[in-house]
């Protein structure tokens, strides 16, 4: 009906198709899906995974946060678990007075940069490591600081004081080298407010004395043995045992609290220069640690030195090769070039005393560095020693084997050599940790019961309380002088709440130890003491045993010029040490008695008398006069001008030094207030051992002497024709020009009976400096809260280490 529709128009045009599901080349793509799509299409399994990670990273995350606001946040800028091990509060002591004059010539110190100085809470460690910008932002600073310093140093202006923890105004104390990056951290200051007190008042008259005493002894030390680990004060040399300036090290925390800031400096100058540990060497641990190590230690803790840490932490750790033993009871000796460690030639065993007293230094050397491997070591000792069978009532044999790990030579029980620091660090290990361990504590307790059970008896006639030895059953009234610890030992305990006894028992021991010098005719006491248990008609308590021929003579030749028959000592020497002097000191501290403090300066008058070592004998000459029927040792035959040669038997008994020529006079020594003859053979020892480059020899008797270089007369070396030709010869003549030359030193002595003749054994202890004249001074000291008792503990070489602050 209708007509169709007319058909559209063709329309031409251009169409263009995006499409993101291909490209350019023809290859087909993955469609863009929405993440929820996606997530949807996931199964169940898929999904929690993801969950599960993304959970453990928001986890991760978040205590990443807390761990680093509570390191921005802790007190003094370190992290709070670095807070629960740091000391209760041991104050740094301030920074030494200015000494004297320089006494000789010696090394010399070297340049000193100050630094900041507020009030130091001995350094703790930070153990995480600062980030690299900072770290260079506060070096930058650092060096800032230091040219600052060293320009105002070089300026007219007055130098800088601060306050120190003792409220005394002092100049800044001798910086240090710029340390390592792992040790920057310790040498920062805490913020801790310092007290504020009046002036640190001088040294009084004793402790002056004390002071000069160790001035004398290091000025012979400087000067003959500089670097080296002993002195020979007699003929001015020295001994080596580990090669590490032991004498140095050992009294470096000594210089520090006497106020020596010159010779401080110089001993730090030679431990940052000259102190390697990288050398072939065997060690003794026990010796190397409570010296070196605890030197080392207790300097840092001192002056907050990061220098004397980190040779601290270098020393640790290449001792450690020692507890690589079966048993982990460590060996007794140990290379620290090679790490090799071996017990002692003449046996497989170790001491006791060896062994368990290293603790206190091993477990403050984990608690400054952070690792742990020290303490473990030393307490794993602790814990097996207390876990054996074998002890009597808390005493223990004195050796232990390092395969089994067992005690040997059972039976014997002292508190003498090779025991006797087992039973004073184990309340020492307790003050240490705050009186924690009670295991500790126990132990202690026991074997004082047991000290009361089994060794202490009174002596006759004046029941004197002492503590003897018991060997298999059978009990012995030999008492060493290194059980003098005991007193000191016994009051700490009961400072720190022991039972109250045990300072009645301290105050009986200390009037023994006392007596064991008063009763000596030196005024010093014998190595070894043995008692009277009976009643004798004229006998006094104490007693010293002599063996050798001529047992009754007291009278000897000096160490160098000794007879043949004079008597060899046995057990009345006396090597300088401490132990009498450390209890004093803690006596006094305790109960505030003077009568402590009067002894003492008896002692230190004892070694000023009869060890000291002034100068090189004086020689003068004989009188003339008949020779005696007799020679002693002590007082030689007169020789004047025109006597006769001795007859052989006298010159067989005690050979003496010709005249070199018909006319010359003798020599005569004079030495400690006692006269004597040179013995030829002993004479030519000691002036080729003090003076090397001296030229000429000495002559046999009635051969004429060379002239050499330090003759007058310019001409070469030939017979001298006159005595005053002569006067540059090495003989009669010039010898008392030769032998004035200036000492120092003290030397530990062979016979304390004999106050004429004590026979100088020419060595001088390294704990002479570190312990003797420290514990003196402190005794002397009208502060009684130097060095309290109460914040540090003294380990047995008597380096002070903090006590820890509770958890």
């Amino acid at each position: 009906m209708y007509p169709p529709a007319p058909p559209a128009p063709r329309r031409d045009f251009i169409s263009v198709t995006l499409s993101l599901d291909q490209s350019d080349d023809g290859s087909k793509t993955r469609r863009r899906r929405s993440c929820w799509r996606t997530w949807k299409q996931l199964s169940r399994l898929q999904r929690n995974v993801i969950l599960f990670f993304l959970a453990f990273l928001l986890c991760c995350g978040l205590l990443s946060y807390l761990s680093v606001a509570d390191q921005e946040t802790a007190p003094n800028g370190r992290p709070a678990e670095e807070q629960k091990g740091r000391p209760a509060q041991p104050p740094v002591l301030p920074a030494p007075r200015k000494a004297d004059a320089d006494p000789g010539q010696g090394p010399r110190p070297p340049p000193q940069k100050p630094q900041r100085h507020v009030r130091r809470g001995p350094p703790n460690l930070q153990i995480r490591a600062p980030h690299r910008d900072a770290e260079d932002r506060r070096q930058e600073d650092g060096r800032r600081r230091d040219e600052a310093a060293d320009e105002a140093l070089q300026g007219e202006g007055p130098p800088r004081t601060v306050v120190s923890w003792r409220g005394a105004v002092i100049e800044p104390e001798p910086g240090s080298d710029a340390p390592s990056r792992k040790a920057e951290a310790p040498a920062r200051p805490s913020l801790q407010a310092p007290r504020i007190q009046n002036q640190r008042a001088s040294p009084n008259q004793r402790q002056q004395a004390v002071i000069d005493a160790f001035r004398h002894a290091w000025a012979g030390y400087r000067k003959f043995a500089w670097g080296h680990d002993e002195l020979k004060p007699v003929s001015k040399s020295f001994s080596e045992w580990f090669g590490l300036g032991l004498t140095l090290v050992d009294s470096l925390d000594t210089m520090w609290i006497l106020g020596l800031k010159k010779e401080f400096g110089e001993a730090r100058r030679w431990v940052s220069e000259k102190l390697q540990f990288q050398k072939d060497v065997d060690v003794n641990l026990f010796e190397s640690t409570i010296r070196i190590l605890g030197g080392l230690l207790s300097a840092y803790h001192l002056t907050g030195d990061a220098l004397f840490l980190q040779k601290a932490e270098d020393f640790g750790n290449r001792l450690m090769p020692a507890f690589r033993t079966p048993s982990k009871i460590p060996y007794s000796d140990v290379n620290i070039g090679t790490g090799v460690a071996h017990p002692p030639w003449w046996t497989s065993d170790s001491t006791v005393a060896e062994v368990t007293s290293i603790q206190l230094e091993f477990r403050e050397l984990s608690r400054l560095t952070g690792d742990k491997k020290f303490q473990e070591a030393a307490e794993e000792v602790t814990r097996h020693v207390h876990s054996l069978s074998g002890k009597k009532d808390g005493l223990v044999p004195m050796f232990i084997n390092t395969h089994s790990g067992l005690f040997t030579h059972g039976g014997v029980f002292t508190l003498g050599a090779r025991a006797d620091s087992y039973y004073e660090y184990l309340l020492k290990q307790w003050v240490q940790g705050q009186r924690q361990d009670t295991r500790l504590r126990d132990d202690y307790l026991e074997a004082v019961e047991g000290i009361r059970r089994h060794l202490l008896r009174r002596s006759e006639p004046s029941k004197l309380t002492f503590v003897g030895e018991l060997a298999h059953g059978r009990f012995s009234a030999k008492m060493d002088h290194l059980v003098c610890f005991l007193p000191g030992t016994l009051a700490l305990g009961a400072h720190y709440g022991l039972p109250a006894d045990h300072m009645d028992l301290a105050r009986a021991l200390m009037d023994t130890c006392y007596q064991m010098n008063r009763q000596m005719a030196t005024g010093l006491s014998p190595e070894i003491a043995h008692f009277n248990l009976h009643a004798q008609k004229d006998q006094k308590d104490v007693q010293v045993k002599v063996s050798g021929a001529g047992a009754g003579r007291e009278a000897q030749g000096p160490v160098w010029a000794s007879c043949h028959l004079c008597p060899q000592p046995a057990d009345r020497h006396n090597l300088l040490r401490p132990e009498t002097v450390e209890s004093l000191f803690y006596l006094y501290r305790l109960t505030g008695n003077r009568t402590y403090q009067d002894w003492g300066w008896e002692i230190l008058q004892s070694f000023n008398t009869y060890t000291r070592v002034s100068a090189g004998p004086r020689l003068t000459p004989l009188p003339s006069g008949p020779f005696p029927p007799r020679a002693p040792c002590a007082e030689g035959p007169s020789l004047g001008p025109g006597s006769p040669v001795p007859p052989d038997g006298h010159q067989d008994q005690c050979p003496v030094l010709r005249p070199q020529r018909r006319g010359h006079a003798l020599p005569r020594a004079h030495h400690a207030g006692r006269s004597w003859e040179w013995p030829q053979q002993g004479l030519r020892r000691a002036l080729e051992a003090a003076f090397p480059s001296v030229t000429g020899q000495l002559a046999p008797p009635g051969a004429p002497v060379p002239c050499g270089p330090r003759c007058p007369h310019p001409r070469p070396a030939r017979p001298c024709s006159s005595p005053e030709e002569g006067a540059g010869c090495a003989h009669a003549v010039t010898l008392p020009r030769l032998l004035q030359v200036p000492s120092g030193g003290y030397s530990s002595i062979s016979n304390v009976q004999d106050p004429h003749d004590p026979q100088p054994r020419d060595k001088m202890e390294s704990f002479f400096l570190g312990e003797t004249l420290k514990y003196l001074y402190l005794l002397f000291s009208d502060d009684r809260d130097l060095l309290s008792l109460d914040a540090y503990v003294f380990n047995t070489e008597a380096h002070p280490l903090p006590i820890w602050a509770p958890a």
